[in-house]
């Protein structure tokens, strides 16, 4: 019976190792300090392309909390070459698809098109990057956006449940506070505090971008020079986040939802 069990757990282990598909991608910097990351696969004629910023909900004024979510909604606003809400619809009507989401470390954006539009999506991305208007129109949008969603998802029933897993297990560290912020933060926040940060957090110093799919890779690569080589380099990001004692011992907490029943 061992015998056996040894042979199925050599052939489980064997069968791991063939079924792994290794991934071929090509990866760069530019000049600028975007780092690139570029995977060819035509096995359908479909491609993406997305940009990871290394900005997320723990970075920024505590009092001043949400500015990463706020601009995952923002940077959807325009640009100085792309009429407000604008972006949203030119994707559609090219075969498209995107979205974006934000977590406590970084903030992402994507889009799929048909491979022939592959060229369109650097483009949006580069727009987004280089010439994004911020201004007071779109921070007072999309302020009435964010809190519409802390209303569906947040102050929903179990909506609480992260919240407070990460106020009693972090007690300094940015971690313990909520991602998509405190409304009353968003309020008081001026538009000059909006610029700031986003001057802060969103070179191409600080980015990853990512074309994966139906590409041919050298190609690709002049596209990527084209669209974001003059792109200017952010000044680089310093962190310097509280340290948190271990935890030690079991921790037990109650918390309370009005909303459920």
């Amino acid at each position: 019976m061992k015998k056996i069990l040894l042979l199925f757990s050599i052939f489980l282990l064997m069968s791991g190792h063939l079924l792994a598909q290794q991934v071929d991608f090509t990866e760069f910097n530019l000049e600028n300090g975007l780092h690139v990351i570029l995977h060819q696969d035509n096995s359908a004629p479909v491609v993406t392309t997305s940009i990871m910023y290394d900005v997320g909900g723990k970075d920024g004024d505590r009092e001043r909390t949400g500015f990463a979510h706020f601009f995952e909604h923002l940077l959807f606003e325009g640009s100085e070459n792309i009429g407000r809400g604008e972006f949203m619809k030119i994707i559609p009507a090219n075969g498209g698809s995107f979205n974006a989401n934000t977590s406590q470390d970084r903030t992402y954006y994507y889009e799929s098109f048909p491979s022939n539009k592959l060229e369109l999506g650097l483009w949006l991305e580069s727009e987004r990057m280089l010439h994004p208007v911020i201004d007071q129109v779109g921070v007072d949008t999309q302020n009435e956006v964010v809190k519409e969603e802390k209303r569906q998802r947040y102050d929903a029933p179990y909506g609480k449940l992260l919240k407070v897993l990460n106020e009693n297990l972090f007690k300094v560290h940015p971690y313990k506070d909520e991602n998509i912020g405190k409304m009353e933060h968003l309020d008081a926040a001026t538009l000059e505090e909006f610029m700031a940060y986003h001057k802060t957090y969103y070179g191409p110093n600080n980015a990853v971008l990512i074309v994966a799919g139906d590409i041919e890779t050298e190609e690709t690569i002049e596209l990527v020079k084209k669209y974001f080589d003059e792109v200017p380099r952010g000044n680089e990001v310093v962190r310097n986040f509280p340290k948190e004692e271990p935890i030690t011992e079991n921790i037990r907490a109650k918390a309370y939802d009005r909303n459920i029943q």
